[in-house]
């Protein structure tokens, strides 16, 4: 039980932020995974259509605060690679 207002506001807020970090991280870790599906059809259309959603999702949910912006730089240059390394082999 919270002893103060500011505590028992925590209490409120913290479910409904959890949940939404929560949708958040899944769709994430979605768009990945289709990028990576992307990647082993070698279809070029596909490939670039789901770099650029993958890009930007990780790039909305460090500017919400979901994810930390390393994470989301880090990811972003992991596509990045993959997509540079498919187009050397």
């Amino acid at each position: 039980m919270a002893n103060t207002k500011s505590a028992a506001k925590r209490a409120r807020q913290a479910p409904v932020r959890t949940a939404r970090n929560k949708s958040v991280k899944t769709a994430l870790k979605n768009r990945l995974k289709e990028f990576h599906a992307a990647l082993e059809s070698r279809n070029q259309e596909e490939i670039t259509a789901k770099s650029i959603a993958v890009v930007s999702e990780f790039d909305k949910a460090a500017k919400r605060g979901v994810i930390h912006s390393n994470k989301a730089d880090r990811n972003k240059r992991s596509v990045t690679r993959a997509i540079a390394a498919l187009k050397v082999a």
